[in-house]
């Protein structure tokens, strides 16, 4: 069988609609985000929390960074309420062209051995362009029997291997933030602007088209070919702010048919906060 395409397009998702064979999931994050999915949203669509039910924020970023993954318990919890079980098909949206929390629980439900997982190409706003039904009525559902989870299958990073990996030569520790946050220049969410020494910077942006849509297989294939060389998965590590828009890149690297490398959940919110070698403006 072959493998499921981590991207569904606008059209495809409208093909499947009036059919009961899979969850559609609201992905969206930042302010106002639950009440703008209850003004609208994608008709059937359920909605997740980013800081609710795919992190376990704490009370100091230092530990962890601003959403460090849930335990397998709460995780469990969140994709039984859902209604997802082992079978689902999954398909996940956002308003951000992924990059807000879709593609952050697309690597989660791949990093439990979930196959049946799609981000929506483009995002909402594609959908509803096309012609998607939208609806504001309060979504009807099943719960399921937890979803029986026993690791993370993917590979991940914590700040000690972050430290080793920067001065390695046999490592790469790619920053998908935008230039002017990695360059120091300008940081919106955490206290010090800036990046970690030795990483370099692949703005995850640069995944997307002029019209909001990833790029082709091939033109990301190429793409990260030239940035990782030859270096082996198990090497690269990929982080942003708070190990969300880093798993944008990561989708793009399997959409392109490329090994998910490592993400560092933590990033450059757990990084900063811990006394650690920072490359900040008055240091490039």
């Amino acid at each position: 069988m072959s493998k499921l395409s981590p991207l569904i397009n606008p059209e495809e998702l409208l093909q499947l609609n009036n059919t009961s064979d899979f969850v559609l999931i609201d992905a969206r994050a930042g302010i106002n985000a639950e009440e703008n999915y209850k003004n609208e949203h994608l008709k059937s669509a359920r909605y997740i929390d980013l800081n609710k039910d795919l992190a376990t924020v704490e009370a100091d970023p230092a530990n962890g960074g601003r959403h460090p993954l849930p335990s397998f318990e709460k995780f469990s919890g969140v994709l039984s309420k859902l209604g997802i079980s082992p079978s689902s098909h999954v398909i996940i949206y956002d308003d951000k062209n992924g990059s807000n929390a879709a593609a952050r629980f697309w690597w989660m439900l791949r990093a439990i051995g979930h196959e049946k997982v799609q981000v929506l190409n483009g995002g909402l706003q594609t959908a509803i362009k096309i012609g998607y039904p939208i609806s504001s009525e309060i979504e009807i559902f099943d719960a399921t029997e937890n979803y029986p989870i026993s690791e993370w299958k993917l590979l991940l990073a914590d700040i000690e291997e972050v430290e080793k990996a920067r001065n390695n030569d046999q490592n790469i520790v790619i920053d998908v933030r935008d230039k002017n946050r990695f360059d120091g220049l300008t940081e919106p969410l955490d206290l010090i602007a800036g990046h970690i020494p030795g990483a370099i910077n692949v703005p995850f942006s640069e995944n997307l088209n002029e019209d909001g849509f990833y790029k082709t297989a091939d033109e990301l294939s190429k793409k990260y070919k030239a940035v990782l060389e030859n270096t082996k998965p198990e090497n690269v590590i990929v982080h942003c702010g708070s190990g969300v828009t880093a798993c944008h890149t990561l989708l793009a690297m399997d959409y392109a048919g490329i090994e998910i490398p490592k993400l560092y959940v933590g990033s450059w919110s757990e990084w900063s906060r811990n006394d650690r070698e920072m490359a900040t403006k008055e240091k490039n």
